[in-house]
């Protein structure tokens, strides 16, 4: 077969050299859809119930299965057998059979379609990938109705992965140990199998449309995470050139790991703290394992997610104090809900929004629904005496909701101080700067707060009116765009005047180009992805405040994209060949 390359998205980044494995399953049932009389109504429920429980059953095996160290699997089976379990999810489908008069295999269909739709509209990748998991549960449950046994074929060797998607379901039931790379359709860079495949360490090239009709079983491919070049049967030039590539960055991946212990000092002795960005409590073990500074972003949305119930404030409390007392004294930074109420759980009332994105999420979402605001503070309030937190606020855009949202502080405090309950009465209050809205009026909200958090990724995404996540747009994704930059120099400008800290958060905190530009602005504070952390103190321990500083100067005079790309190159790409070899041919295409 002749040669081909394909062009997606980088997700993570890595060579693998290997025959593609098609993810295709055994079997692929097709539902009986039936009316019933009212006599074989209970029948069916009990059908139902019984395929239910067969499936939790399943998913509680598969469970006692995985090794000890990819506890990240155990928590997704956990989730899905917590959905399983919810009585809402099984009335959901179970009324089709009690009101329509369908048979199980019907009402499966059309209940799932129906929580499928909640999903549907919510803008947020993190709760569309899970459209997929409920579709997937959907398959599980119609399997055990019917009696087929839809399972992944077995993988024997060392293979690079090919799907159109991969959901969190598909990562616990296959060997992740045997897999190279893993290359998808569907997908962005902030998409399930990016963050597992970034986890686990290995490459991975999402984007490429009907990639697993493209690539055959047995194929020999080449996956590029730097640039997302997928070389479909290469020449044995290729092959040879990317093995050198492979085993360069193998060697250096190596050495970081080694060094992952060192501070990151530059060489005028500026210290910059290399914190790590986590969405669940298992992954403290990697912060831990890489030596990150702290937690500079814990996403709670997780606790919230396909529960029977809202999270109470002492199983919240729970779940703080033990993250923070692990932790300390190293600080961790507890981010309230960013989420929107337009998602299946009980307690939260239904909203229809046309643009979720730019709709009822994130702080907007808590003063709507106050209680359950209040109900987490207190918890993150109790939990502080533990340990060294911080509290951030997400998505402020003016001072009105800043003051409003701190109301709801005091609010709690004065209750937890009546019922003479310990909690931290100082505890810093910060806020995300990631709408163009807050750079603009950061000097008001520096007044009021005890520090700044960046969300480059969002504030990327609004301020030039990209989704990072739609494969048509995403090569305008661009960070050193003159107007990121000057906004990101404002904010730290004001934090500065106003005494207060910043922390960059996000993509930028961990790209190459960008951290000597951030260093140059005034930023101490990076948070990443765990296991980027080494990689980033290396390259902090290469470059000096001064130069940076020098940097940003001439970047600031950048009137594009492209400019500012070639001035970061020549600047910074001498002085530390090594750390940006593996990057460059990604670069120059900018």
């Amino acid at each position: 077969m002749a040669k081909k390359i394909l062009q997606g998205i980088p997700a993570s980044v890595g060579i693998a050299i290997g025959k593609a494995y098609i993810l295709t399953r055994d079997h692929d049932c097709i539902a009986p859809m039936q009316s019933i009389s009212e006599e074989l109504v209970d029948a069916e429920l009990k059908r139902l119930k019984d395929a239910i429980d067969m499936t939790i059953a399943n998913l509680k095996s598969l469970k006692s299965k995985i090794p000890a160290e990819h506890t990240e699997y155990s928590s997704i089976i956990d989730t899905h057998i917590m959905v399983l379990e919810d009585a809402k999810f099984y009335e959901t489908i179970a009324r089709y059979i009690k009101n329509m008069k369908l048979n199980a295999e019907w009402a499966i269909e059309k209940g799932i379609g129906d929580i499928e739709r909640s999903f549907r509209d919510i803008e947020d990748e993190f709760f569309k990938t899970r459209i997929s998991e409920i579709k997937f549960l959907g398959r599980k449950i119609l399997n055990n109705l019917i009696g087929v046994d839809q399972e992944i074929k077995p993988i024997l060797s060392r293979v690079i992965l090919v799907a159109h998607e991969l959901t969190p379901a598909d990562t616990v039931e296959i060997d992740v140990s045997k897999i190279m790379a893993f290359v998808t359709s569907q997908g962005g860079k902030t998409s399930h199998v990016s963050i597992v495949a970034r986890t686990l360490g290995i490459p991975a090239v999402v984007g490429i449309e009907d990639i697993d009709e493209i690539i055959s079983d047995d194929q020999l491919v080449i996956v590029d995470g730097f640039t997302g070049t997928i070389i479909i049967e290469p020449d044995e030039n290729e092959i040879v050139d990317y093995i050198e590539k492979q085993e360069k960055f193998e060697k250096y991946k190596r050495e970081l790991y080694q060094e992952r212990r060192v501070p990151a000092y530059t060489k005028d002795k500026c210290h910059i703290k290399v914190m790590a960005n986590i969405e669940f409590f298992e992954e403290v073990t990697s912060v831990l394992e890489y030596n990150s500074d702290g937690i500079g972003l814990y996403r709670t949305e997780y606790s919230y997610l396909y529960k029977p119930h809202l999270p109470t404030e002492d199983e919240l409390y729970e779940e703080y104090r033990d993250l923070l007392t692990i932790m300390s004294p190293r600080p961790v930074v507890i981010r309230t809900l960013d989420a929107g109420g337009d998602k299946i759980g009980k307690g939260f009332e239904k909203i229809e929004e046309a643009n979720p994105a730019m709709g009822l999420r994130a702080i907007r979402f808590c003063l709507r629904n106050k209680d359950i605001f209040k109900t987490q503070i207190r918890a993150i309030l109790r939990a502080a005496v533990s340990g060294n937190c911080f509290l951030l606020l997400p998505m402020i855009s003016g001072l009105e909701e800043l003051l409003e949202a701190k109301k709801v502080i005091e609010c709690a405090k004065e209750e937890l101080q009546r019922e003479g309950k310990q909690f931290n009465y100082d505890l810093p209050i910060g806020i995300m700067i990631e709408v163009p809205s807050a750079v603009c009026v950061a000097d008001a909200l520096a007044k009021e707060v005890s520090f700044f958090s960046i969300g480059s990724n969002d504030l990327i995404q609004y301020s030039l009116g990209i989704d990072r996540t739609n494969k048509y747009v995403a090569h305008l994704f661009q960070p050193l765009h003159p107007a990121i930059i000057r906004g990101i120099k404002h904010t730290v400008d004001v934090a500065k005047q106003a005494g207060i800290q910043v922390t960059m958060c996000g993509e930028m905190a961990g790209d190459p180009f960008c951290v000597p530009i951030l260093i140059g602005m005034g930023i101490t504070t990076l948070s990443l992805s765990p296991n980027a952390a080494p990689g980033i103190k290396r390259m902090v321990r290469m470059l000096s405040y001064k130069e940076c500083k020098e940097l940003v100067d001439n970047v600031l005079k950048g009137k594009s994209v492209i400019e500012n790309n070639r001035i970061v190159r020549q600047k910074i790409y001498d002085k530390i060949p090594e750390e940006l070899q593996f990057y460059t041919s990604f670069f120059e295409k900018q």
